[in-house]
């Protein structure tokens, strides 16, 4: 079983979806954790973003990135510029990996365009992580 870490700053909508894909691909072949530098709690509009696309990360939390210094991940993935400059080094990782994604929080404009946003962050995330499960199998 691999153990996965997804940083970001506020852990509140890139790494919260992105945990909920990594989950729905490799099911009971990973432990998926995720945090952020500055956590936040969860967004309603990544909630339903992927609430639409079948996966619920309702009860997921926002958690702090000291809280996994100690563990060993087989993967820890940065999902934004700003977590891969301030996060600690994960010397206890066997591979790191940055990929940034647009940050849907700072969308403006009407409720649909701002899930619209939303919903177009996360098939960026989904795509990425669906070829990382072709990678690791």
């Amino acid at each position: 079983m691999l153990n996965i870490l997804v940083l970001c700053t506020g852990n509140s909508c890139r790494s919260q979806m992105a945990e909920g894909w990594i989950r729905y691909f490799l099911k009971d072949k990973v432990v998926v954790y995720s945090a952020g530098t500055h956590p936040e709690p969860v967004n309603p509009y990544s909630i339903l973003v992927m609430r639409e696309a079948g996966i619920d990360i309702s009860n997921h939390t926002s958690n702090h990135v000291d809280e996994y210094k100690d563990f060993h991940f087989d993967f820890v993935f940065t999902v934004c510029d700003n977590a891969k400059e301030i996060c600690p080094v994960y010397s206890n990782a066997n591979k790191l990996i940055h990929h940034s994604f647009p940050d849907p929080a700072k969308a403006i404009g009407t409720k649909e365009e701002i899930i619209e946003t939303y919903s177009n962050v996360r098939e960026k995330i989904k795509e990425y992580f669906l070829n990382f499960n072709y990678f690791i199998m």
